[in-house]
């Protein structure tokens, strides 16, 4: 089934927030780096993290690990530019670090508003793979371009804890923590020779037909197949036959909506961010579509 880019378009400039509207903008080529760096820099402080919703379900300003993660994804896009503000947040993360190298799931909230639970009552005090995983693994992304982020010792505190905890998983992890884990390996793979061992490690716990049900998430809430391995020519397309592959982009190609956006299948915490959400996930099905010759 087709894209139709033009809806899209459409869909952004009518529900999309600035930065997702210009992240779209530099899928197509209208926009440039500074622009998008720009729209960023509104959820940056000044103590070199991000807040500010920048992660749509944790309205509060305070820096967070996953405003990190979402920073680092436009990092990544930008490539092969890269800001000085890639390397700061590296700075940030290794306060915001355990001893062990570890990130905390989320660190403390002054104010709930808007936030979803699970980022407004976790525990600061206790390193989680999921965070870690997902912030170290978008910086080892960046990393393949920028050197400030390669040799930052942040990222090699991270790395090596993810490398433990991966290694201890007996069984499977909380099914967004596996998707996390399972993109870190993938973008460890240049860089560490460990990498190749943890993929195979993680495959027995993914389905074969990439449905891993989100426990506790809205009801039909699902990872999918993209969700573990979103690009072509990457080791995680290893862990799903290519039947598994084409339909998931078919079906993803398939899930525009009538307004030109796509829908996310979990549950927003304010109407800000059921909004943003779309926006994001709009860009983010127009860049895997794209990324494997379907846009």
């Amino acid at each position: 089934m087709p894209v139709n880019l033009p809806a899209a378009a459409s869909f952004m400039a009518t529900h999309a927030r600035l930065l997702d509207r210009r992240r779209f903008e530099l899928l197509g080529g209208a926009a440039n780096a500074d622009a998008v760096l720009a729209a960023v820099d509104g959820y940056r402080n000044s103590d070199g993290g991000y807040g500010w919703g920048l992660e749509p379900d944790l309205r509060a300003p305070e820096s967070q690990p996953g405003g990190a993660l979402h920073a680092f994804e436009v990092f990544e896009e930008i490539a092969p530019v890269t800001t000085p503000h890639a390397a700061q947040l590296c700075d940030w993360l290794a306060t915001a670090s355990r001893p062990d190298g570890g990130l905390p799931f989320a660190l403390p909230v002054a104010d709930p508003a808007g936030c979803a639970p699970f980022w407004a009552k976790a525990d600061p005090a206790v390193a989680t793979l999921q965070s870690t995983a997902f912030a170290a693994g978008v910086a080892l992304r960046v990393a393949r371009h920028d050197a400030t982020v390669r040799e930052h010792p942040w990222l090699a505190a991270a790395t090596q804890y993810c490398f433990r905890a991966i290694r201890e998983l007996s069984s499977a992890p909380h099914a967004i923590a596996l998707s996390f884990a399972v993109q870190f390996a993938d973008a460890a793979h240049e860089l560490h020779e460990e990498a190749a061992a943890l993929l195979a490690h993680l495959a027995a716990f993914v389905p074969a037909d990439g449905l891993a049900p989100v426990d506790g998430g809205s009801d039909g809430e699902t990872l999918r197949a993209l969700d573990f391995a979103p690009l072509p020519d990457r080791p995680a397309r290893a862990l799903f036959a290519d039947g598994v592959i084409d339909a998931e982009l078919r079906r993803l190609a398939g899930e525009q909506q009538d307004d030109g956006g796509w829908r996310v299948d979990f549950a927003s915490y304010s109407p800000a961010a059921a909004l943003e959400w779309r926006g994001y996930a709009t860009v983010r099905a127009v860049s895997v579509l794209r990324r494997n010759g379907l846009a």
